[in-house]
């Protein structure tokens, strides 16, 4: 694969937290960018070179990245997978229309994680009301979740009975829905691959991660587990990534189980909220890693300099007409605040992340949840 080295020009559909983020990382490695966002107030937009501010769908701005760029990728999943298979034709696209069209429909990745030979809990597609007329009892108690979009909880539901199960259905508008076992965890893991090729392949440390809401609160680095159990989701991710034959920065979430084996939960095809720390404590962020691995370069090393927790920032802490307590964390010399430059705070809505810094990771969680608790007094 040529390498493309600045400053050509490299497109990116969406201009969210996530495009300004590899935004930033491509500038400043010398590359020019274009954003494709129909929000005149993307993030990404104050960083980039150029702001195609249209739908997402349009057929000219489309003709246009893929005309003017060395190379395409996507900031989220929910873009069209058949708009980066058409890119495909003009220029390099990373992650590959086909690997975005896996990660957007649950039941294709559930599919694609059993075809690596990886475990998922048991689940049944459904499709249509029929589906559901069956004996549910391996799948419940489970969670409906529709199998395309929704995120963050969105498009979910808890359910007990078959009973329930066939009202969620009805609910959830008859769509195509995934019913899925629950399953008694002990942690949720994260692991993020960089890959150009099966040769040139690189696994962050792992990230324990803590939801409120269904939203990610917390990520603590390195997980606090075993070495040994560590090694074997990264080679999980690494297995399904090659499987894939994936190009760019995928993430892989785990659930750990009360009998410590490991089950794939789900991928996104893109740098992750779980990997905000990489920007403060690694070799190389997950940023630039999207940045090398779409431009056919060997993926930067990914060791962990410190031990580090992420916090997210969400809109519920903005006072009325006014500015969280910022000083709390600016006066703190190994505390990192990263702001996504969105003007309106929505509660739930994800604002910015702050990065804990500390010798160990019991002193980053401490310090990075007293924080946490003074933002939001």
């Amino acid at each position: 694969m040529r390498a493309i080295l600045p400053p050509a020009m490299l497109g990116i559909l969406g201009g969210g937290q996530l495009g300004r983020m590899f935004t930033v990382a491509a500038k400043r490695m010398g590359y020019r960018v274009t954003v494709l966002d129909p929000d005149p107030e993307a993030p990404a937009a104050a960083f980039a070179d150029l702001h195609l501010c249209t739908a997402w769908d349009d057929a000219a701005a489309l003709r246009q990245l893929g005309q003017t760029c060395a190379a395409i990728t996507t900031e989220f999943e929910n873009v069209s997978a058949q708009a980066m298979t058409d890119l495909a034709r003009l220029t390099r696209v990373s992650p590959s229309g086909e690997c975005v069209a896996i990660a957007q429909n649950r039941i294709a990745e559930k599919s694609w994680i059993n075809m690596a030979g990886l475990p998922t809990t048991a689940y049944l597609p459904a499709e249509r009301s029929a589906d559901l007329e069956v004996d549910l009892a391996p799948y419940l108690p489970g969670i409906l979740k529709t199998a395309r979009l929704g995120y963050d909880g969105k498009g979910q539901r808890r359910v007990k009975t078959a009973e329930e199960a066939r009202a969620a259905f009805a609910e959830l508008g008859g769509q195509p829905c995934i019913l899925e076992k629950m399953l008694e965890l002990k942690l949720e893991l994260s692991a993020i691959v960089a890959r150009t090729s099966s040769a040139q392949l690189e696994v962050f440390p792992v990230a324990e991660n803590r939801h409120e809401n269904g939203i990610l609160d917390v990520s603590i680095v390195p997980a606090r587990i075993d070495a040994a159990l560590a090694a074997r989701v990264r080679d999980m991710a690494r297995k399904l990534a090659d499987t894939l034959d994936y190009v760019g920065v995928l993430t892989v979430e785990f659930f750990l189980l009360a009998d410590d084996s490991l089950v794939v939960n789900e991928i996104a095809p893109r740098p992750h909220n779980s990997g905000h720390h990489t920007l403060d404590a690694c070799v190389t962020d997950q940023f630039q890693q999207q940045v090398r691995t779409m431009c056919g370069l060997l993926p930067g090393k990914v060791e962990l300099l410190t031990p580090a927790v992420m916090v997210n920032v969400l809109g519920d802490i903005w006072p009325a007409g006014g500015e969280p307590h910022w000083d709390v964390l600016m006066e703190a010399p190994n505390v990192h605040l990263h702001l996504y430059g969105k003007r309106e705070a929505r509660p739930g809505r994800k604002m910015g992340h702050f990065n804990v810094l500390a010798a160990s990771v019991e002193d980053a969680l401490e310090q990075a949840e007293a924080l946490r608790d003074t933002l939001k007094a």
